[in-house]
């Protein structure tokens, strides 16, 4: 049990971005294409934040052109260069899915001061 533990423990990054949910985030994710890698932004509110440990993932949610998209990274991977938090927002949810059915003014998250 203690060989399991400690090998996922050597898996969770040192870095690891202080995220909270309703955070507005920056995600710097890695995309390889053929021999060449560049960096693309996906910007979004967190939404969800599941599991712990090495295997820890959180959701981000935007409105692109009018379509909800949502996508789940995990926190250790390797492909995600940095996180950004633009602004902290102000919820008292853990999950923030209701937001999935609002658009507009109304799927707005308040900001924390």
């Amino acid at each position: 049990m203690d060989l399991l533990k400690a090998l996922r423990d050597s898996q969770v990054r040192a870095d690891r971005p202080e995220l909270a949910i309703g955070d507005y985030v920056r995600v710097h994710v890695k995309i390889k294409e053929g021999s060449r890698e560049r960096i693309q932004v996906f910007e979004g509110t967190v939404i969800a934040k599941k599991h712990g440990g090495a295997e820890e993932t959180f959701t981000v949610r935007r409105i692109s052109y009018g379509v909800g998209v949502e996508k789940v990274f995990p926190i250790n991977s390797p492909i995600i260069d940095k996180v950004e938090v633009v602004r902290h927002g102000k919820v008292r949810r853990a999950k923030l899915y209701y937001l999935r059915g609002r658009v507009g003014k109304a799927a707005k998250v308040k900001e924390r001061i």
